[in-house]
């Protein structure tokens, strides 16, 4: 009788054990019949290392509207996404995207990101198709419209129907203008820059262009900000035009029913006022 007691001990132990765990033995499997292999003896600072030469790690791909339907993620959760093809995080409060945060320095004494928003590379010359980077409607986050091969939609539409349409429209892209979007000195809710950085304000692109060593794209391009000629985006047919001709870029600052924008061409530069609706250039001010 103790014998047989034992032996059903030993296997509900055994059940017990394999139950907890049927994930590891799953994972280790995983990771043995793939090439890409988990090193058992990790870099001591890292939970996991993975070792290859020949392939990466691929993260979920989701919608923006799969990653917001995620129930209470995790801090420092992240993953890529497909409709503005970046890779976000959650930061504890909010999603956002990875951004390189190469930065410049400003006789201003102000902080900036080295290049424009959507940009691959830091400006080689104000011409460089590279460095052009996406071009935002006023008050619009990052969520697709900025690519410049976006579908384009007759607009205005109300807030939250936008979708990743570039919203074609004679002044406002939104049917009930909102002022506080992108909100001047104080980062909006839909500033489409990285965290510590946000839409510069009319009067600070205005003190950059004052330091210019001559007032056109020339001397825009010549500057310690490296900025080009990325054209635009019509409000109306939402076509390029301008490109390597005159450079338009957003500030955070209203102007009525219009918003304040900074041009540059061959010949001049200055502070403008222009139809919302409208795609321009990014360069993000650090806050």
């Amino acid at each position: 009788m103790k014998t047989l007691q034992t032996t059903l001990f030993k296997i509900n132990s055994i059940k017990t054990i394999t139950m907890k765990n049927t994930l590891f033995f799953l994972f280790a499997l995983l990771m043995l019949s793939s090439p890409v292999m988990a090193q058992q003896n990790a870099d001591p600072s890292a939970a996991l290392e993975i070792d290859s030469t020949a392939k990466g790690f691929l993260p979920p791909r989701m919608t923006t509207a799969q990653r917001d339907a995620i129930t209470n993620p995790a801090t420092g959760l992240f993953i890529y996404n497909t409709s503005t093809n970046q890779l976000n995080f959650y930061n504890g409060t909010s999603w956002e995207h990875i951004t390189s945060l190469d930065t410049v320095l400003s006789a201003t004494g102000k902080n900036w990101l080295a290049k424009n928003l959507g940009a691959s590379q830091i400006a080689t010359s104000a011409t460089d198709p590279d460095s052009y980077g996406h071009l935002y409607q006023w008050g619009r986050n990052s969520d697709g419209h900025e690519f410049r091969t976006s579908a384009t939609a007759a607009g205005p539409v109300a807030s939250g129907s936008e979708g990743s349409n570039f919203i074609t429209a004679g002044n406002d892209w939104l049917s009930s203008p909102d002022d506080t979007r992108w909100n001047g000195a104080t980062k909006g809710t839909h500033d489409p820059c990285p965290s510590g950085f946000r839409v510069p304000t009319e009067t600070e692109l205005d003190n950059e262009r004052l330091l210019f060593s001559s007032n056109n794209a020339a001397g825009a391009f010549a500057s310690v900000l490296k900025l080009t000629t990325a054209g635009i985006r019509d409000r109306i047919s939402g076509a390029i035009t301008e490109e390597g001709t005159n450079g338009n870029y957003w500030s955070s600052t209203v102007d009525g029913a219009n918003a304040k924008n900074f041009y540059f061409g061959s010949s001049n530069s200055f502070i403008g006022t222009n139809n919302r609706a409208r795609g321009f250039s990014v360069r993000c001010i650090e806050k």
